[in-house]
């Protein structure tokens, strides 16, 4: 499975290609992974590229958990998946990203790629100056979460 890690500056060129890192594209090549998909994060302004197996495994989950008779869980599948675009990798490993998505996410040159886990997020660069949370918060948070856990680190791998 693939994960992805780091915290990479690009920019965009005046047409709205940005290469993907290095780093990323090796991943992607030895996973066979040559489409991505691009889509508005549901919760942030970045764009997250998911290679194009784990969209497929997101957009099924997502598709079990919802009636397709039920009209509001229609509205909210159409919805996901209308707002997903297919990219291809050029030969110089850029992809263009859309004017649309460059206004959802208010990207105008300067982005950052951040690995996150099975997806890569593009952000304005602007947007990721300051930590996502206070260091106390964010401690505050993993003992929340992980705090109480024994076995933790004995977990597999899905």
């Amino acid at each position: 499975m693939i994960r992805f890690l780091g915290n990479i500056e690009a920019k965009t060129d005046a047409k709205g290609r940005v290469f993907i890192p290095a780093g990323f594209r090796r991943q992607l090549q030895s996973a066979s992974e040559e489409r991505l998909v691009l889509r508005k994060d549901v919760f942030q302004d970045c764009l997250v590229l998911y290679p194009e197996s784990v969209w497929f495994k997101t957009q099924n989950q997502l598709r079990k958990r919802l009636n397709k008779w039920n009209a509001k869980h229609q509205e909210i599948f159409r919805q996901f998946v209308s707002d997903a675009e297919i990219m291809v990798p050029d030969g110089n490993g850029r992809i263009l990203l859309p004017k649309r998505y460059l206004q959802m996410a208010g990207i105008q040159s300067d982005v950052r790629f951040i690995g996150v886990d099975n997806t890569i997020e593009i952000w304005a660069k602007e947007k990721t100056e300051q930590p996502f949370m206070k260091p106390e918060e964010f401690s505050e948070a993993l003992q929340e979460i992980l705090g109480d856990e024994e076995d933790w680190e004995e977990e597999e791998d899905e």
